[in-house]
């Protein structure tokens, strides 16, 4: 059963509802998009929770909008030829899926629109010149990293405040996600914690990762999320349980397959602001005048039977902070 603590904010598709009207009437042109991920594909290929909003904004798929996906497997090294494949298909603006993808398109054209979503910090890794004046051909989404990994570092401390040392297993292949991993790393100096570096750059990598905590148990567990550790992911969560490693994740799907805690973005509203950027662009707006933008809302998770398993008791301070409560 899943407890709602707080309210979630309404899935951005219905916020682009209310507004939609403001981005007039569609063009009869049929428009193409191309999307490229670092992810593996979904199950109807290009993510729902996109393709609805742009459907809320005025786009029909098959109507006046069609989609090109294409997907790497968390196979940085296949991005270019993908990147290839999409341009050849003359698509109109790419949407770019991790910080490997948006970097990869960036590189292969320096004309066609850009928008980055989950692409980490895109200042520090030089996607854009600055958030205000993006610069270039490139917009989309800021994830500030320092942030919200001292955040989740902090959030972990608090339920399990005698931990001494944490261990951090990210993607050392992603820029992105090793700033991550630096950010933590600074707010471990802070915290008073140790850091465990378990950097993976391919699957094998996983069985090294999990067996030095066999050898040196650490007292809890981040996971920064991308899509190598997704995919391993499962992996990584019954790990933890098996061993009663208290683990913090980024997203909410790590806390429904059984991980104790997740805080980050959502993905429909990541996905709806995207949105929100290909119809502005779509409608004559380049990128280097679009702001990139950050969003404000973060959620929270606890998987209350996780604790449990783990003889975890989380703080009454902590579980009103929630904004679901999964037990």
């Amino acid at each position: 059963m899943t407890i709602q603590r707080r309210p979630l904010i309404a899935c951005g598709v219905a916020l682009l509802a209310a507004r939609g009207a403001a981005f007039g009437q569609i063009a009869s042109k049929v428009w193409r998009i191309g999307f490229l991920s670092n992810a593996s594909a979904p199950d109807g290929g290009v993510p729902a929770q996109f393709r609805e909003a742009l459907h809320v904004l005025g786009y029909v798929e098959g109507k006046n909008i069609i989609y090109e996906g294409r997907w790497a497997g968390a196979q940085i090294e296949r991005h270019p030829t993908l990147a290839a494949e999409l341009l050849a298909l003359k698509v109109d603006l790419l949407v770019a899926q991790g910080a490997p993808a948006a970097a990869a398109a960036r590189r292969a054209t320096s004309t066609l629109p850009i928008i980055a979503v989950f692409a980490g910090d895109v200042v520090e890794t030089g996607l854009v010149d600055s958030l205000a004046r993006p610069a270039g051909n490139v917009t989309g989404i800021n994830d500030p990293a320092a942030v919200l990994s001292g955040k989740r570092l902090d959030l972990l401390k608090e339920v399990v405040p005698m931990a001494k040392q944490v261990a951090v297993l990210w993607n050392a292949g992603d820029n992105a996600m090793t700033l991550r991993y630096r950010a933590i790393e600074r707010a471990a100096q802070v915290l008073r914690v140790r850091i465990q570096a378990l950097g993976v750059r391919e699957p094998d990598d996983f069985s090294d990762a999990l067996a030095a905590m066999n050898r040196e148990r650490p007292d809890a567990l981040m996971m920064v999320s991308d899509a190598l550790t997704n995919l391993n992911r499962q992996t990584v969560i019954d790990f933890a349980a098996k061993n009663r490693i208290p683990a913090m994740y980024e997203n909410s799907p790590s806390v429904m397959a059984g991980g104790l805690m997740s805080y980050g973005v959502g993905n429909d509203e990541a996905f709806s602001l995207a949105a929100e950027y290909v119809a502005k662009i779509l409608k004559g707006a380049k990128p280097a005048d679009l702001p990139v933008e950050q969003l404000n809302r973060y959620f929270f998770f606890i998987n209350l039977k996780t604790a449990k398993a783990l003889g975890l008791t989380i703080p009454q301070s902590v579980l009103l902070r929630a904004d679901e409560v999964i037990q």
